[in-house]
């Protein structure tokens, strides 16, 4: 077959042909046959001629059927006529239909009448079985299904997944389009390994029909085992009493010859453990083992034994790659617990990515947990060491470290919840441990045996909920601490941190937000201007900016901020009015700051209203000598007396003092 008129690669060979009638003067063709060949156009494409295809050739200057570009010509070609091309009337029964819809309809026909036929063929072979011989594609006569497509059955299978919790959830669109598209499934094979059909010993039961409930199975094996019961006595009637609380108990035990308290103890332990609570699997059996698991799971147990909850992660691959023997890149688990330890290995693995993605597995991280997990086990050694007092007063520190410690409880937990894993390692490993550290900072000014006695109190109540938290991720290292700390049992065993709003204070989060970030600030144009400070004047803003301040933030978290209406409510008071033009800048200022501000911040900011900046940035004066080495002050943005010979004071926000150093 040769379409000249519509193949680029066909026209120029006719072209070349014409132009050697030599080279097929032996297959009795002439050169006056050659000539009398013309293409025949049978496809209508807008921009083009009767011959697109040498449309296309003379475009691009193609002068031989070995010139590579016609490759993208081809392409050029099939594209345009495919999305636009109609076909013309010297095509009969087709003339005038889209292309698209014309190739599927000849399709049709020729199957239809006989003259053609379909082929089915693996493209990524070879596919290779479990048992390591190469699978062939065959056609089996009689062979048997499992009808996945019954309507019926399909809507117990999505009752059962409306009833479930599925992780992560955008998974669940997979679950309901697999359960839509499954019809028969072939449920047995001819030859390898596996259980023979029941009901045709020829055939032999498959892996992915006959491992959808093995979980059920795993609840009671070991008993199976040890009471060393023989294989015959598991009849069906045993399985119906065990798995489906089906017959009474003194009948299966005398049919079966199982002892009756043998029987009983099996059935009550597959009670307490269904239903099923969580299956972990990777995404590529969405499509198969997992939904085949949903479905034959609704059609075997009573509702009450649905399984709950299905788990979907990614792979695992070893420093961006996919782990392979040929690769040399795996690790043997022994070798790898040796050289790192079993915690970091563990929190390596759950710190590389969230549930579908593929997790990347990195030695170098794994060395840096190990060292984090060393230095937080010395922090805890070191902890548990300094005598606490009972009860003492709490610094505005203390305060704040426990109020943090609260914030991390419920944003753990949460994740938790939801199992995003590294999302709770995240915080309870890092995010907490920059609080720490910075706690530890601002309570180094006063290093007096009462303020240590009061941070060791502060210090293991954060380290008892920190160990509970990190246990699951780190269960070793944290049983160990948790013996330091004399605590009674396992950590594993101790109950999770609870919540507890009343220890959230807004206030003095707010007041330590104000010192931190000034003096992240100050170091900031320290570096910027390449000075050695020697004097740092702070200004704080002025009362009506702060009026300002939280009348935008009330109406941000209402979702109305704008502006313009911002001031037309403002310039409602007669104070405000006096300061127009100077208002508009601060106005629109703190309009752009706070619609890209956080939500959580600007509700939490909110709620603390008012700060006397002035009186924070006094209190934390010595805090700032011992961290910049030098002298400071504070006034206000309307001190009189201020020194301010740079006019800086004028560029005060509320939670920004402005900065001026000599």
């Amino acid at each position: 077959m040769s379409v000249p008129g519509h193949a680029p690669y066909d026209y120029q060979a006719l072209v070349d042909l014409k132009a050697k009638p030599d080279e097929v003067a032996g297959y009795g063709i002439t050169r006056d046959d050659l000539a009398s060949v013309i293409p025949i156009s049978i496809i209508e494409v807008e921009g083009y001629s009767d011959l697109p295809a040498l449309d296309v050739i003379k475009r691009i200057g193609i002068k031989s059927q070995n010139d590579n570009r016609l490759e993208d010509a081809t392409k050029e070609i099939y594209a345009h006529e495919f999305h636009s091309g109609k076909m013309k009337a010297n095509t009969d029964g087709y003339a005038g239909l889209p292309v698209a819809k014309a190739r599927d309809k000849v399709r049709e026909d020729l199957l239809q009448s006989g003259k053609a036929d379909v082929m089915y063929e693996i493209m990524n072979r070879p596919v290779v079985c479990r048992c390591g011989a190469e699978c062939i594609v065959k056609i089996f006569e009689k062979q048997w299904f499992i009808n996945y497509g019954d309507p019926e059955w399909k809507t117990t299978a999505n009752d059962c997944l409306d009833r479930m919790s599925i992780l992560p959830e955008e998974i669940r669109q997979e679950f309901e389009y697999t359960i839509g598209w499954l019809r028969e499934k072939a449920c047995a094979r001819k030859s390898g390994l596996g259980t023979k059909l029941p009901w045709d010993k020829d055939w032999i039961i498959e892996s992915l029909s006959d491992s959808v409930i093995y979980m059920a199975y795993y609840t009671i094996v070991r008993l199976l085992k040890n009471q060393a019961i023989e294989v015959k006595q598991l009849t069906d009637e045993v399985f119906d009493y065990v798995l489906l609380g089906e017959g009474e108990l003194d009948q299966v035990s005398k049919t079966s010859g199982i002892d009756r308290k043998i029987l009983q103890s099996i059935r009550e332990e597959f009670a307490y453990f269904y239903p099923l609570d969580s299956r972990h699997s990777g995404r590529d059996l969405v499509p198969n083992h997992l939904t085949f698991f949903i479905f034959n799971h609704v059609a075997i147990f009573p509702k009450e034994n649905w399984p709950e909850q299905i788990v979907v992660n990614g792979s695992v691959l070893m420093e961006g790659k996919k782990m392979s023997k040929s690769f040399g890149n795996i690790i043997p688990l022994r070798e790898a617990v040796r050289n790192y330890g079993a915690d970091p290995l563990r929190l390596a693995m759950l710190v590389a990515a969230e549930l579908l993605q593929d997790a990347d597995f990195s030695i170098a991280l794994t060395k840096a947990l190990q060292e984090k997990l060393e230095r937080f086990y010395t922090f805890a050694s070191e902890a548990v060491k300094i005598e606490a007092y009972e009860e003492v007063e709490l610094s505005l520190q203390d305060k704040w470290l426990l109020s943090r410690l609260q914030r991390a409880i419920k944003a753990t937990t949460e994740a938790m919840n939801r199992l995003k894993v590294r999302e709770a390692v995240h915080h309870v490993l890092y995010t907490f441990d920059q609080d720490l550290q910075w706690y530890l900072k601002r309570c180094s000014v006063d290093e007096s045996l009462e303020r240590k006695k009061a941070m060791a109190l502060v210090l293991r109540m954060v380290l008892d909920a920190r160990v509970r938290m990190l246990a699951p991720f780190a269960p070793y290292i944290c049983e160990e601490i948790w013996e330091k700390m004399g605590r009674p049992g396992f950590v594993s065993r101790a109950e999770w941190p609870k919540y507890d709003e009343k220890m959230i204070d807004v206030t003095v989060e707010g007041i330590e937000s104000i010192i931190e970030s000034t003096l992240e600030d100050t170091a900031n144009i320290a570096k910027a201007t390449k000075m050695k400070a020697k004097s740092i004047y702070y200004y704080t803003s002025v009362d009506w900016k702060w009026k300002v301040y939280l009348k935008a933030l009330e109406r941000a978290e209402a979702g109305n901020l704008g502006s313009s209406e911002l001031m037309k409510e403002l310039l409602a008071d007669s104070e405000m009015k006096r300061r127009a033009e100077e208002l508009a800048k601060f106005v629109q200022k703190c309009c752009d700051d706070l619609s890209k501000m956080a939500p959580d911040m600007r509700r939490s900011r909110l709620e603390a209203g008012f700060l006397d900046e002035f009186e924070v940035l006094n209190s934390a004066s010595n805090f700032y000598k011992k961290e910049i080495d030098a002298e400071v002050k504070v006034y206000r943005e309307d001190d009189t007396e201020k020194h301010d010979p740079k006019n800086r004071a004028q560029l005060a926000q509320p939670y920004r003092p402005a900065i001026y150093i000599e």
